[in-house]
């Protein structure tokens, strides 16, 4: 619980908004953000490295709403992106691409010349096979791509292996004993500009120490480039500050900060940071209806509307997140599986918890506005949840709910 989503005579507020009155409103599944927590988490980040030139570049893969990415591009942000879908949305948002760097091992030749015809700031380079592309499509457009080799310091995250990308064994970026000598390659290409260096070591870290190893072997990286005649612009120290889910205790953002402009002092490069989770995370909740009450004999089941198409962490790495009533209740308080409506023994939202709840109850599942929605699908057939976001009193939809006939209408039948 956050101060933007607290309870107020037992009901569950967003902001002013009680979210039953959103929910009667929208329906549910339905996302419901903070524009309050979104824009704090921004400020945040702005003042905790204030003291030195810097980008804060939101990681579009976390959240990927347009209204969302509007909000931080005019808050100053610039922006993480791994797809030229991102690229389009962060455009379509009014973000601008001299803000924007591009991340991603499996860049195409048609998301570089987007790119490139777009003016990012940077390729970070995850491999010799894509700098040689970078370098081929640059030229055939008679454009010099500006970049940074995503550099892969070999550090342990500890953090769920599905998110820890900076270990020698992960598919992310170029192997720390390989980087001197690709440096020296991009920066004999003629249609490559080597502009700094990028590392990233995973997602939902709780502790400042794998930042600070990190960063610490990019530093020297980089001085070992400077007495080679490569003198770096900036140094991207990714993202990956975690929140807390359950009992977590992850640094403050300024402690965060603090962690790494120690590591940079006396450093003149601009220093690029990449949040996402930490600046999402906890400014969403995921509203669902318990459809069915199912009492068994080894377990209870409360059956909701939401499902793993929605909310895809429980699944996919056993995440754990609190789940709130909207409208407190005395009544006595069963364990309950929370499960959806998919066909799968997977489909989970919750395990073991302990509630006081009704057939037809609204819940509200914490800490969803990261890796929610922009990881959501349509499995089952089941249309997208909407999205509304909460500016005080005020409740703006901001992605209306999908429709079924929206789902197969590019699809075609043959005789």
């Amino acid at each position: 619980m956050t101060e933007y989503f607290h309870y107020q005579q037992d009901q569950l507020f967003a902001e002013n908004v009680a979210l039953n009155d959103i929910a009667k409103s929208y329906g549910t599944p339905c996302y419901v953000y903070s524009r309050a927590a979104l824009t704090d988490g921004y400020r945040q980040f702005a003042e905790a490295f204030k003291s030195r030139d810097h980008l804060i570049c939101f990681a579009v893969k976390s959240n990927s709403n347009l209204a969302i990415l509007n909000l931080f591009a005019r808050l100053g942000a610039g922006f993480d992106i791994v797809s030229g879908g991102e690229l389009q949305r962060v455009l379509a948002a009014g973000g601008v691409a001299n803000k924007v760097v591009f991340s991603g091992v499996g860049k195409s030749e048609a998301e570089m010349r987007m790119a490139l015809e777009a003016g990012i700031l940077c390729f970070n380079v995850e491999s010799a096979p894509e700098l040689d592309r970078l370098n081929a499509v640059a030229g055939s457009m008679d454009k010099v791509a500006p970049i940074s080799l995503r550099v892969n310091p070999d550090v342990d995250a500890k953090t769920h292996p599905y998110i820890s990308t900076g270990l020698k064994q992960n598919k992310f970026g170029v192997a720390y004993t390989e980087a001197l000598e690709l440096y020296r390659k991009a920066a004999d290409m003629p249609h490559i500009n080597v502009t700094g260096m990028d590392c990233h070591i995973g997602s939902q870290l709780t502790e400042t120490s794998p930042f600070i190893a990190a960063a610490e072997k990019i530093l020297a990286l980089a001085d070992r480039l400077s007495a080679s005649g490569i003198v770096l612009e900036h140094l991207d120290l990714g993202g990956g500050l975690g929140i807390r889910y359950d009992d977590e205790t992850p640094p403050s953002i300024a402690e965060y900060a603090q962690a790494l402009l120690g590591t940079l002092q006396g450093r003149s490069e601009k220093l690029i940071v990449e949040p996402g989770r930490v600046l999402v995370g906890n400014a969403g909740v995921l509203l669902t209806r318990i459809e069915y009450l199912k009492h068994g004999e080894e377990k209870n089941f409360a059956i909701v509307d939401a499902a793993m198409n929605d909310l895809m962490r429980p699944v996919l790495y056993d995440a754990y997140h609190a789940i709130q009533p909207l409208q407190k209740s005395s009544a006595n308080k069963q364990c309950y599986e929370l499960v959806g409506p998919i066909c799968e023994t997977g489909d989970f939202i919750g395990h073991a918890r302990e509630m006081a709840v009704a057939q037809g109850d609204t819940l509200a599942v914490m800490s969803a506005g990261a890796y929610g929605m922009s990881m959501s699908s349509n499995y089952n057939t089941r249309p997208r949840a909407a999205e509304v976001m909460v500016d005080g009193t005020q409740v703006h939809m901001i992605r209306e709910r999908e429709k079924v006939s929206q789902l197969f209408a590019s699809e075609k039948i043959i005789g």
